[in-house]
């Protein structure tokens, strides 16, 4: 019970520090970026040992997939998740009094701009956005099983992840907000609402598919040693 207790109190940690930055300091990229990033540092180095501090369903998918996390570890571990970012959407509503800016992922920047024409919340922007959070996603979950596949490596796991997780959201923050965490985007969607949960699914189906994307690469890179 202690591992899934982990997850979620993890994911409320990722939640509760990294939009609660991005909305105290109105969504500064660097800031923002630094908190996502320290918290999943901080608490993989404190709690890691106890569930591998997964803290997103696109991660556990991974290790689901290459057969290091059984179907039963791996539903209560996206339950967890998902409760722990609920539970940190609702003290960030509690703390701001405020259902306008949880720092929800949407796609409201996510902007093609061509021959001086911006478009916005069309189908381009749309598929702008699915390729952004694929990619973002596929990138910080290699990072993940890659720094994880040899044991020499142990000591420098957090900093590796935390690291990954800040070059995304440096990346990402001004196209999406920067998912690559179902978990985080439930969350405040749930109580953002409105186009946050309208826009939702793109938020949860695409870091899905860049886990899937991610351990095909493992899985090359792995056979190639």
């Amino acid at each position: 019970m202690k591992k899934y207790f982990i997850e979620l109190l993890g994911t409320m940690f990722i939640v509760l520090f990294g939009c609660g930055v991005a909305i105290y300091t109105n969504g500064n990229v660097i800031a923002t970026s630094l908190a996502f990033g320290l918290t999943i540092t901080v608490v993989y180095y404190s709690y890691g040992y106890i569930s591998g501090c997964h803290l997103n369903p696109a991660v556990s998918l991974a290790y689901l997939i290459k057969k290091e996390l059984s179907l039963k570890d791996f539903l209560i571990y996206i339950i967890s998740q998902i409760i722990g970012g609920v539970i940190g959407a609702l003290v960030l509503y509690f703390i701001f009094r405020s259902r306008d800016n949880l720092a929800a992922n949407t796609i409201q920047n996510a902007i093609l701009v061509k021959e001086g024409i911006t478009f916005r919340h069309d189908t381009m922007a749309y598929i702008i956005a699915i390729i952004v959070e694929v990619l973002l996603s596929c990138v910080f979950i290699s990072l993940v099983l890659g720094v994880n596949r040899k044991s020499e490596n142990k000591i420098l796991v957090g900093i590796v992840i935390g690291l990954g997780l800040v070059l995304v959201h440096l990346l990402g923050i001004g196209l999406t907000g920067t998912s690559v965490n179902p978990a985080r985007s439930i969350g405040v969607a749930i109580f953002q609402g409105g186009t946050a949960l309208k826009e939702l699914w793109i938020f949860i189906i695409s870091p899905l598919i860049g886990a899937l994307l991610a351990t095909l690469l493992d899985n090359y890179i792995k056979n190639e040693d």
